[in-house]
């Protein structure tokens, strides 16, 4: 199992799975959640290499370094830590 952490909360994710559902329930703003609107930006400045590498959407979203689309990202185990954009 993976964990997520958003603003002081955990939530444990099955490894392998979207953080999508997770995120939604710390309270991440979502939009589309189809990677196309850039909402749900976020920052990861702990366990970006727990993450499976950006899809096309986020490389076509053009995002800094260390940000993700959290109706995107992929946990594969560990622990992420996320911050809003």
């Amino acid at each position: 199992m993976a964990t997520v952490c958003f603003e002081g909360r955990s939530v444990t994710v099955a490894d392998g799975e979207k953080i999508l559902a997770c995120c939604e329930e710390m309270g991440v703003p979502f939009g589309c959640q189809d990677g196309l609107c850039g909402t749900c930006i976020v920052t990861v400045p702990k366990g970006s290499d727990n993450l499976a590498p950006r899809n096309d959407k986020e490389v076509d979203m053009d995002l800094d370094e260390g940000q993700r689309l959290a109706c995107q990202c992929v946990i594969v185990s560990g622990e992420v830590h996320i911050v809003a954009a």
